[in-house]
């Protein structure tokens, strides 16, 4: 049965922070909320809990392109191949935001990541899921918890949330109601910035 801890957004309290990372730490999976819609995550460095989530997901983990939920840009290079000037000035006009930019991958990414020739890299305008990155001290891998009702795509309500996958993961975090519009993906690994999928960002910024 999952925990259900509520997190204020404004401030979260340090406890619960600490209490949610132990979970990751662990290998467990913890639901929390971004800028957008509410995610599904663990660790990336852990190899079980990925597996776990794909399951969930029903694909293959080899197949599976996640994104990353890091506090900073400080996180970039420990993931991504250097990037140009222009890139960057993209990225620091973005972030943090309702954006997922696909960059090139290095060679440091996590085992299970290491075939991949590119990263999605968040940066959330949400200070619960920030928190949750710097207790832990490296990403989190992020996948929309998509509702199977065609009319609601996402599901906002935490309460809703938590009945729903109380027996799949270990925490559901409530910050509140979320959003449901998903965040806006653009490809930078080219040099050519592309909009993948409209969303909550504006395509404006590049």
């Amino acid at each position: 049965m999952a925990e259900l801890i509520r997190i204020y957004e404004e401030n979260p309290n340090p406890k619960e922070i600490a209490k949610v990372v132990q979970v990751l730490r662990k290998g467990g999976l913890v639901i929390y909320p971004t800028d957008t819609v509410y995610g599904l995550g663990c660790d990336i460095t852990n190899s079980r809990a990925l597996e776990k989530i794909a399951r969930i997901k029903g694909i293959k983990l080899a197949k599976a392109n996640w994104s990353f939920i890091c506090a900073d840009l400080s996180n970039l290079s420990d993931y991504a191949r250097q990037i140009d000037t222009a890139t960057f000035k993209i990225l620091k006009r973005a972030l943090p935001g309702p954006y997922t930019f696909i960059l090139p991958g290095n060679n440091n990414l996590p085992k299970d990541f290491k075939k991949k020739k590119t990263v999605g890299i968040r940066v959330p305008d949400n200070n619960i899921a920030r928190a949750l990155v710097q207790g832990l001290g490296n990403p989190i891998v992020s996948t929309s918890i998509r509702d199977d009702d065609d009319v609601l795509e996402y599901t906002t309500d935490p309460e809703l949330i938590y009945e729903k996958w109380d027996n799949l993961v270990d925490v559901v975090i409530d910050g509140g109601y979320g959003g449901n519009v998903a965040s806006t993906i653009i490809d930078l690994s080219t040099g050519f910035p592309e909009v993948i999928r409209g969303g909550k960002g504006d395509i404006d910024i590049i």
